[in-house]
Protein backbone atom coordinates (compact mmCIF):
# COMPACT_ATOMS: atom_id res chain seq x y z
CA UNK A 1 0.00 0.00 0.00
CA UNK A 2 1.28 3.61 -0.98
CA UNK A 3 1.32 6.38 1.63
CA UNK A 4 0.11 9.21 0.23
CA UNK A 5 2.50 11.24 2.07
CA UNK A 6 5.58 9.22 0.91
CA UNK A 7 8.07 11.39 -1.62
CA UNK A 8 6.81 11.34 -5.41
CA UNK A 9 10.12 9.67 -7.73
CA UNK A 10 10.38 8.57 -11.09
CA UNK A 11 13.32 5.72 -12.31
CA UNK A 12 15.08 6.72 -15.52
CA UNK A 13 15.89 4.06 -17.04
CA UNK A 14 14.24 0.57 -17.92
CA UNK A 15 16.58 -1.93 -18.22
CA UNK A 16 17.83 -5.32 -16.74
CA UNK A 17 18.87 -3.16 -13.26
CA UNK A 18 15.50 -1.76 -13.13
CA UNK A 19 13.64 -4.81 -13.77
CA UNK A 20 15.29 -7.15 -11.49
CA UNK A 21 16.48 -5.03 -8.40
CA UNK A 22 14.57 -1.33 -8.48
CA UNK A 23 10.91 -2.37 -9.32
CA UNK A 24 11.30 -5.42 -6.98
CA UNK A 25 13.38 -3.69 -4.11
CA UNK A 26 10.89 -0.48 -4.18
CA UNK A 27 7.73 -3.00 -4.10
CA UNK A 28 9.11 -3.99 -0.20
CA UNK A 29 9.53 -0.67 0.38
CA UNK A 30 6.00 0.75 -0.72
CA UNK A 31 4.96 2.49 2.20
CA UNK A 32 8.26 4.69 2.19
CA UNK A 33 7.99 5.69 -1.45
CA UNK A 34 5.43 6.63 -4.57
CA UNK A 35 6.95 5.01 -7.77
CA UNK A 36 5.13 7.92 -9.96
CA UNK A 37 6.14 7.60 -13.56
CA UNK A 38 9.24 5.02 -15.23
CA UNK A 39 10.99 6.65 -18.60
CA UNK A 40 13.60 5.39 -21.18
CA UNK A 41 14.50 6.45 -24.39
CA UNK A 42 12.07 4.08 -26.45
CA UNK A 43 8.29 3.83 -25.86
CA UNK A 44 9.04 -0.45 -26.22
CA UNK A 45 11.90 -0.10 -23.36
CA UNK A 46 9.74 1.94 -20.98
CA UNK A 47 6.48 -0.29 -21.16
CA UNK A 48 8.39 -3.60 -20.46
CA UNK A 49 9.07 -2.06 -17.36
CA UNK A 50 6.20 -0.28 -16.29
CA UNK A 51 4.29 -3.44 -16.95
CA UNK A 52 6.43 -5.15 -14.16
CA UNK A 53 6.74 -2.36 -11.93
CA UNK A 54 2.24 -1.89 -12.07
CA UNK A 55 2.07 -5.25 -10.03
CA UNK A 56 3.60 -3.12 -7.41
CA UNK A 57 3.03 0.52 -8.36
CA UNK A 58 -0.51 0.31 -10.26
CA UNK A 59 -0.90 4.17 -11.01
CA UNK A 60 2.87 4.56 -12.31
CA UNK A 61 2.80 6.76 -15.80
CA UNK A 62 4.91 5.23 -18.54
CA UNK A 63 7.18 8.16 -19.90
CA UNK A 64 9.55 7.85 -23.05
CA UNK A 65 11.86 10.04 -25.43
CA UNK A 66 12.47 13.92 -25.12
CA UNK A 67 8.73 14.79 -24.28
CA UNK A 68 8.49 11.99 -21.35
CA UNK A 69 11.51 13.87 -19.94
CA UNK A 70 10.17 17.24 -19.66
CA UNK A 71 7.28 15.53 -18.34
CA UNK A 72 8.84 14.41 -15.03
CA UNK A 73 10.57 17.86 -15.00
CA UNK A 74 7.50 19.72 -15.08
CA UNK A 75 5.75 17.53 -12.76
CA UNK A 76 6.05 18.93 -9.25
CA UNK A 77 5.08 16.03 -7.18
CA UNK A 78 8.11 14.20 -8.53
CA UNK A 79 10.69 15.18 -5.78
CA UNK A 80 13.24 12.56 -6.97
CA UNK A 81 14.73 10.34 -9.84
CA UNK A 82 16.60 7.00 -9.70
CA UNK A 83 18.97 7.42 -12.51
CA UNK A 84 19.82 3.93 -13.89
CA UNK A 85 20.77 4.45 -17.70
CA UNK A 86 24.27 3.86 -19.56
CA UNK A 87 27.60 5.09 -17.76
CA UNK A 88 27.96 7.59 -20.95
CA UNK A 89 24.89 9.14 -20.20
CA UNK A 90 24.01 9.21 -16.69
CA UNK A 91 25.76 12.00 -15.13
CA UNK A 92 24.70 14.27 -18.08
CA UNK A 93 20.91 13.14 -17.09
CA UNK A 94 21.84 13.28 -13.42
CA UNK A 95 22.77 16.81 -14.33
CA UNK A 96 20.07 18.09 -15.60
CA UNK A 97 17.64 16.36 -12.79
CA UNK A 98 19.80 18.28 -10.57
CA UNK A 99 19.42 21.70 -12.37
CA UNK A 100 15.66 20.78 -12.29
CA UNK A 101 15.71 20.92 -8.85
CA UNK A 102 14.90 17.13 -8.78
CA UNK A 103 16.90 14.98 -5.99
CA UNK A 104 18.98 12.19 -7.95
CA UNK A 105 20.33 8.84 -7.44
CA UNK A 106 22.64 7.53 -9.66
CA UNK A 107 23.91 4.09 -10.34
CA UNK A 108 27.53 3.65 -9.99
CA UNK A 109 29.79 4.12 -11.04
CA UNK A 110 29.74 8.00 -10.32
CA UNK A 111 31.79 8.68 -13.58
CA UNK A 112 33.87 7.28 -16.21
CA UNK A 113 36.63 9.16 -15.14
CA UNK A 114 38.13 11.58 -12.68
CA UNK A 115 37.92 14.22 -15.74
CA UNK A 116 34.19 13.95 -15.82
CA UNK A 117 33.93 13.56 -11.92
CA UNK A 118 35.66 16.74 -11.41
CA UNK A 119 33.63 18.62 -14.61
CA UNK A 120 30.25 17.24 -12.76
CA UNK A 121 31.61 18.03 -9.12
CA UNK A 122 31.72 21.85 -10.65
CA UNK A 123 28.49 21.82 -12.16
CA UNK A 124 26.75 20.45 -9.29
CA UNK A 125 27.99 23.36 -6.92
CA UNK A 126 26.94 25.58 -9.60
CA UNK A 127 23.86 24.64 -8.96
CA UNK A 128 23.70 24.28 -5.40
CA UNK A 129 25.06 27.72 -5.37
CA UNK A 130 21.71 28.97 -7.29
CA UNK A 131 19.25 26.44 -5.49
CA UNK A 132 17.36 27.74 -2.94
CA UNK A 133 16.72 23.75 -1.49
CA UNK A 134 20.25 22.53 -2.57
CA UNK A 135 19.15 19.05 -4.67
CA UNK A 136 20.64 15.85 -3.36
CA UNK A 137 22.76 13.73 -5.69
CA UNK A 138 23.46 10.73 -4.37
CA UNK A 139 25.44 7.45 -5.53
CA UNK A 140 23.47 4.54 -5.47
CA UNK A 141 26.75 1.99 -4.00
CA UNK A 142 24.98 -0.98 -2.34
CA UNK A 143 27.93 -2.28 -0.88
CA UNK A 144 28.18 0.55 1.86
CA UNK A 145 25.14 0.19 2.94
CA UNK A 146 25.48 -4.53 3.18
CA UNK A 147 25.05 -5.58 6.66
CA UNK A 148 27.82 -7.72 6.65
CA UNK A 149 30.50 -4.60 6.12
CA UNK A 150 28.32 -2.22 8.35
CA UNK A 151 28.66 -4.93 11.53
CA UNK A 152 32.31 -6.34 10.62
CA UNK A 153 33.34 -2.43 10.16
CA UNK A 154 32.43 -2.34 13.78
CA UNK A 155 35.01 -4.87 14.81
CA UNK A 156 38.47 -4.34 13.27
CA UNK A 157 39.57 -3.09 16.87
CA UNK A 158 39.64 -6.51 17.63
CA UNK A 159 42.30 -7.83 15.09
CA UNK A 160 44.51 -4.86 16.64
CA UNK A 161 47.02 -3.09 14.36
CA UNK A 162 46.27 -3.99 10.59
CA UNK A 163 49.14 -5.71 9.06
CA UNK A 164 47.64 -6.73 5.38
CA UNK A 165 44.63 -6.58 3.15
CA UNK A 166 43.78 -9.04 0.49
CA UNK A 167 41.08 -8.50 -1.66
CA UNK A 168 40.31 -11.69 -4.49
CA UNK A 169 37.73 -11.28 -7.06
CA UNK A 170 37.43 -14.59 -9.86
CA UNK A 171 34.06 -12.90 -11.21
CA UNK A 172 31.66 -14.73 -13.38
CA UNK A 173 31.22 -13.01 -16.43
CA UNK A 174 30.50 -14.76 -19.04
CA UNK A 175 27.92 -15.99 -22.13
CA UNK A 176 25.60 -16.62 -19.00
CA UNK A 177 25.38 -13.45 -17.47
CA UNK A 178 22.69 -10.21 -18.24
CA UNK A 179 24.89 -7.94 -18.58
CA UNK A 180 27.43 -10.01 -20.45
CA UNK A 181 26.34 -8.13 -23.90
CA UNK A 182 25.72 -5.16 -22.19
CA UNK A 183 27.42 -2.55 -25.28
CA UNK A 184 28.31 0.88 -22.98
CA UNK A 185 29.89 -1.78 -19.89
CA UNK A 186 32.10 -3.36 -22.99
CA UNK A 187 32.66 0.31 -24.42
CA UNK A 188 33.60 2.08 -20.59
CA UNK A 189 37.01 2.93 -20.18
CA UNK A 190 38.46 -0.22 -17.96
CA UNK A 191 35.45 -1.66 -18.90
CA UNK A 192 34.11 -4.33 -16.69
CA UNK A 193 37.17 -4.25 -14.13
CA UNK A 194 35.60 -0.75 -13.90
CA UNK A 195 31.61 -1.05 -13.56
CA UNK A 196 32.30 -3.93 -11.62
CA UNK A 197 35.73 -3.11 -9.49
CA UNK A 198 33.94 0.01 -7.93
CA UNK A 199 31.77 -2.22 -5.60
CA UNK A 200 34.68 -4.20 -4.23
CA UNK A 201 36.81 -0.74 -3.89
CA UNK A 202 33.82 0.40 -1.99
CA UNK A 203 33.72 -2.68 0.62
CA UNK A 204 37.57 -2.30 0.69
CA UNK A 205 37.22 1.33 1.89
CA UNK A 206 34.34 0.63 3.84
CA UNK A 207 36.06 -2.25 6.09
CA UNK A 208 39.42 -0.29 6.12
CA UNK A 209 38.32 2.57 7.62
CA UNK A 210 40.57 4.98 5.52
CA UNK A 211 41.81 6.13 1.92
CA UNK A 212 44.22 4.37 -0.78
CA UNK A 213 46.75 6.73 -1.08
CA UNK A 214 48.70 4.85 -4.07
CA UNK A 215 48.63 2.03 -6.24
CA UNK A 216 51.32 -0.37 -8.45
CA UNK A 217 49.39 -2.76 -10.72
CA UNK A 218 49.79 -5.51 -13.60
CA UNK A 219 47.17 -5.47 -15.79
CA UNK A 220 46.40 -8.66 -19.17
CA UNK A 221 43.51 -9.19 -21.72
CA UNK A 222 43.61 -12.95 -22.02
CA UNK A 223 39.56 -13.86 -22.22
CA UNK A 224 38.99 -12.20 -25.94
CA UNK A 225 35.70 -12.81 -25.55
CA UNK A 226 35.82 -9.61 -23.00
CA UNK A 227 37.02 -5.67 -22.94
CA UNK A 228 40.81 -5.61 -21.77
CA UNK A 229 42.12 -5.80 -19.52
CA UNK A 230 40.11 -8.64 -18.15
CA UNK A 231 42.44 -9.55 -15.11
CA UNK A 232 44.25 -7.07 -12.75
CA UNK A 233 46.86 -7.38 -10.08
CA UNK A 234 47.57 -4.46 -7.31
CA UNK A 235 49.73 -3.73 -4.43
CA UNK A 236 48.12 -1.01 -2.79
CA UNK A 237 49.09 1.73 -0.06
CA UNK A 238 46.46 2.74 2.34
CA UNK A 239 46.85 5.90 4.57
CA UNK A 240 47.37 4.12 7.80
CA UNK A 241 50.42 2.81 6.70
CA UNK A 242 49.25 -1.05 5.62
CA UNK A 243 49.59 -2.58 2.54
CA UNK A 244 47.74 -5.04 0.47
CA UNK A 245 46.75 -6.60 -2.71
CA UNK A 246 43.77 -6.34 -4.92
CA UNK A 247 43.28 -9.08 -7.19
CA UNK A 248 40.54 -9.37 -10.20
CA UNK A 249 39.81 -12.03 -12.69
CA UNK A 250 36.61 -10.93 -14.72
CA UNK A 251 35.60 -14.28 -15.95
CA UNK A 252 36.76 -17.78 -14.03
CA UNK A 253 35.42 -21.01 -13.91
CA UNK A 254 35.52 -20.86 -10.02
CA UNK A 255 34.08 -17.18 -8.94
CA UNK A 256 34.95 -16.30 -5.51
CA UNK A 257 34.81 -12.95 -3.80
CA UNK A 258 36.51 -12.31 -0.57
CA UNK A 259 37.99 -9.29 1.69
CA UNK A 260 40.41 -10.33 4.00
CA UNK A 261 42.36 -8.30 6.74
CA UNK A 262 44.68 -9.81 8.95
CA UNK A 263 46.14 -7.69 12.19
CA UNK A 264 48.00 -8.13 15.12
CA UNK A 265 45.93 -9.68 17.28
CA UNK A 266 43.41 -11.70 14.99
CA UNK A 267 41.98 -12.17 11.22
CA UNK A 268 38.53 -11.18 9.49
CA UNK A 269 37.57 -12.36 6.29
CA UNK A 270 34.42 -12.09 4.57
CA UNK A 271 33.31 -13.83 1.69
CA UNK A 272 30.20 -14.34 -0.38
CA UNK A 273 28.36 -17.46 -0.08
CA UNK A 274 25.13 -19.13 0.22
CA UNK A 275 23.21 -20.36 3.60
CA UNK A 276 20.18 -21.85 3.45
CA UNK A 277 19.34 -20.66 -0.43
CA UNK A 278 19.89 -17.09 0.85
CA UNK A 279 22.87 -15.59 -0.92
CA UNK A 280 25.01 -13.13 0.73
CA UNK A 281 27.93 -13.02 3.19
CA UNK A 282 30.23 -15.15 5.83
CA UNK A 283 32.15 -13.17 8.25
CA UNK A 284 34.44 -15.13 9.98
CA UNK A 285 36.73 -13.53 12.91
CA UNK A 286 39.66 -15.23 14.02
CA UNK A 287 41.25 -14.64 17.33
CA UNK A 288 44.07 -15.06 19.58
CA UNK A 289 44.46 -18.92 20.32
CA UNK A 290 43.20 -20.45 17.35
CA UNK A 291 39.05 -19.00 18.23
CA UNK A 292 37.29 -18.47 15.61
CA UNK A 293 33.54 -17.28 14.96
CA UNK A 294 31.37 -17.16 11.88
CA UNK A 295 28.27 -14.87 11.39
CA UNK A 296 25.90 -14.91 7.38
CA UNK A 297 24.36 -11.91 6.48
CA UNK A 298 21.99 -12.36 3.29
CA UNK A 299 22.08 -9.17 0.76
CA UNK A 300 19.71 -6.55 1.78
CA UNK A 301 22.00 -3.64 0.73
CA UNK A 302 20.02 -2.20 -2.29
CA UNK A 303 17.17 -2.19 0.18
CA UNK A 304 19.08 -0.17 2.73
CA UNK A 305 20.67 2.27 0.53
CA UNK A 306 17.14 2.83 -1.19
CA UNK A 307 15.74 3.79 2.36
CA UNK A 308 18.49 5.65 3.21
CA UNK A 309 17.89 8.24 0.00
CA UNK A 310 14.50 8.00 0.53
CA UNK A 311 14.72 9.38 4.32
CA UNK A 312 16.77 11.94 3.01
CA UNK A 313 14.96 13.57 0.50
CA UNK A 314 11.68 13.49 2.73
CA UNK A 315 11.18 16.81 4.61
CA UNK A 316 12.18 15.07 8.04
CA UNK A 317 15.95 14.32 7.06
CA UNK A 318 18.00 17.20 8.18
CA UNK A 319 21.14 15.87 6.49
CA UNK A 320 22.74 13.51 3.57
CA UNK A 321 23.49 9.94 4.52
CA UNK A 322 27.06 10.21 4.29
CA UNK A 323 27.43 7.07 2.41
CA UNK A 324 25.45 7.92 -0.13
CA UNK A 325 27.39 10.78 -1.37
CA UNK A 326 28.89 11.61 -4.97
CA UNK A 327 31.90 11.89 -3.14
CA UNK A 328 32.40 8.43 -2.42
CA UNK A 329 31.31 7.21 -5.60
CA UNK A 330 34.10 8.94 -7.01
CA UNK A 331 36.48 7.76 -4.14
CA UNK A 332 35.99 4.79 -5.52
CA UNK A 333 36.30 5.33 -9.25
CA UNK A 334 39.54 7.11 -8.48
CA UNK A 335 41.38 4.18 -6.94
CA UNK A 336 40.55 1.72 -10.14
CA UNK A 337 41.45 4.45 -12.67
CA UNK A 338 44.96 4.74 -10.95
CA UNK A 339 45.14 0.82 -11.05
CA UNK A 340 44.19 1.41 -14.64
CA UNK A 341 46.54 3.75 -15.01
CA UNK A 342 49.57 1.53 -13.56
CA UNK A 343 49.06 -1.13 -15.22
CA UNK A 344 48.72 0.71 -18.58
CA UNK A 345 52.29 2.62 -17.24
CA UNK A 346 54.02 -1.21 -16.55
CA UNK A 347 53.25 -1.45 -12.48
CA UNK A 348 54.74 2.26 -12.24
CA UNK A 349 53.42 3.75 -8.77
CA UNK A 350 50.49 5.81 -8.96
CA UNK A 351 48.90 8.30 -6.30
CA UNK A 352 45.22 7.80 -6.27
CA UNK A 353 43.31 11.24 -6.60
CA UNK A 354 42.21 12.70 -3.99
CA UNK A 355 38.42 13.92 -3.30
Amino acid sequence: MVNPSSPGIAILGAGIFVKTQYVPRLAEISDLVDLKAIWSRTEESAKGAVEIARKHFPEVKCKWGDEGLNEIIQDSSIVGVAVVVAAETMVELSLKMLKAGKHVLQEKPAAASISEIETAMSSYRNISADSPCRPIWAVAENYRFEPAFVELKKLIAEIGDMMNVQLIIEGSMNSSNPYFSSSWRRNLSGGFILDMGVHYIAGLRMLVGCEVTSVSATTTHVDKTLPGPDNITSNFQLENGCSGVFVMVVSSRSPKILWRVVGLKGTFQLERGVEGGRHGYMATIYGEGGTSRTIFYPFSGVTEELKAFFNDISETSKEQEPRLSYVEGARDVAVLEAMLESGAKNGAVVPVNKF
